[in-house]
């Protein structure tokens, strides 16, 4: 039984390394690495030398996972998409490395990401069409798990950095509940706003990573029926562009004709003031966070990370403290709209659009920035292509710290935003 299991491992690694050869010199989601899959037969072996018995392995034994190469991992360097020197970007391995390891995942490598999880774009091609981005910043676990390299991807996102490339790529994109993942480990951009996340090319697989990752997670019965869902009309909404709104009403008009009660509600009619406090506070916190390394080594850093430093030097404690309470009272506001209106889910595009051409922008998180700073569990769920053939994908956010729920259902959907 161990030589057949470690048979099936073995062969998952030899077909990786076949498509790895074939598409990786073009998409480039992965940090070169010398010997990745000597590398990767050796752990193979070891882990099942640790777990002989088959009816003993943990929950993810042999899966391979891509890193966001802002996570420490032991016996790998972190750049985090830099030109500073690794050392000093040293740290002792993440929590949620620490997890999938010892539920038998086994590391594929590090994947790309923007500098420092900002805007700076990496050289990840979207594995769709390479003439468009994959988006950002977790671009190469988005990238990874599209073109079929890992069945797991560790993402963080800041504004907009899970949901965003998940819908460009294709594939299912989880940002949790603020602080259910724990971020130790992990280089920071806003610690206030920061989610680590993952992404999966599609529910179930999901499924499979997020008890092993949460710190605890539960599982739930659905109620009998369906979920009500909620159109935030208004500003929010009106951020889209004209071919992502004609999707989103489309897979809308989809989910209405299979049973699925979906109410419009007027909504963060401040959305611009909530802009704001985001990016005041994202841009506050960087300054601290890059405080030594950039006045140790200004010129290595992108034009962008640059101006966002600067801009946070200047910003004081007050207006951050004003900016975060404002956080706490955008989660307010949206449970409360939640309840007056009977809603399980709010439903809402997960990008202006599809990838765009060209590699200068990871694309507008806009779509995304307003559940980040609440704090609430989202998801992405793809939900067809384009007449170009580009993904397009829709956003699900449920309540704060109901992430089962959001899984659970967003399971159920996942088949009727993918009919014709």
């Amino acid at each position: 039984m161990s030589a057949t299991v470690l048979t099936e491992i073995l062969e998952s690694i030899e077909r990786c390394e076949a498509l790895f050869a074939a598409r990786e010199p073009q998409v480039q989601a992965f940090l070169p690495e010398p010997d990745r899959f000597g590398r990767l037969r050796r752990e193979a072996e070891a882990l099942l030398a640790r777990y002989p018995d088959v009816h003993e392995h943990p929950p993810l034994f042999g899966m391979l996972v891509g890193v966001k190469d802002i996570f420490h991992v032991d016996g790998f360097a972190t750049r985090a998409g830099s030109r500073l020197p690794p050392e000093a970007l040293r740290g002792p391995e993440a929590e949620s490395v620490r997890r999938l390891k010892n539920a038998g995942a086994l590391i594929l490598g590090k994947t790309a990401t923007t500098e420092f999880a900002y805007f700076a774009p990496g050289p990840t091609r979207n594995p769709r069409n390479l003439e468009h981005t994959p988006g950002g910043s977790s671009s190469g676990s988005a990238a990874g798990v599209a073109a079929g390299f890992c069945s797991l991807a560790l993402g963080t996102q800041t504004i907009g950095s899970i949901i965003r490339p998940a819908a460009f790529c294709g594939v299912v994109g989880l940002k949790p509940s603020f602080g259910r993942i724990s971020s130790a480990g992990v280089i920071p951009l806003s610690p206030s706003l920061d989610h680590v996340g993952l992404f999966a090319p599609d529910t179930a697989s999901a499924r499979r990573a997020v008890p092993v990752l949460y710190d605890e997670w539960r599982d739930v019965d659905l109620p009998p029926r369906k979920p009500v869902l909620g159109i935030p009309d208004g500003p929010y909404l009106e951020s889209a562009s004209a071919e992502g709104l004609d999707q989103f009403k489309a897979a809308c008009q989809r989910l209405a004709g299979g049973g699925y009660a979906l109410r419009h509600v007027n909504t963060m009619t401040d959305f611009e003031d909530i802009r704001t406090r985001h990016n005041l506070i994202v841009a506050a916190e960087a300054a601290q966070v890059h405080a030594d390394w950039f006045e140790k080594y200004p010129d290595l850093y992108a034009p962008k990370t640059a101006e966002l430093i600067r801009h946070g030097q200047s910003v004081t404690k007050e207006e951050v403290t004003i900016a975060l309470d404002g956080r706490t009272r955008l989660r307010s506001e949206l449970t409360r709209a939640m309840d007056e209106h009977g809603l399980d889910l709010w439903i809402c595009p997960s990008a202006p659009g599809p990838a765009p051409r060209g590699l200068e922008s990871t694309g507008d998180p806009v779509m995304n920035l307003a559940w980040t700073h609440a704090g609430l569990p989202a998801l992405n769920l793809p939900a067809g292509l384009n007449q170009a053939s580009m993904p397009l994908g829709v956003q699900l956010v449920g309540r704060y710290g109901q992430d089962e729920l959001l899984l659970a259902w967003a399971e159920e959907l996942e088949g009727p935003l993918l009919e014709p």
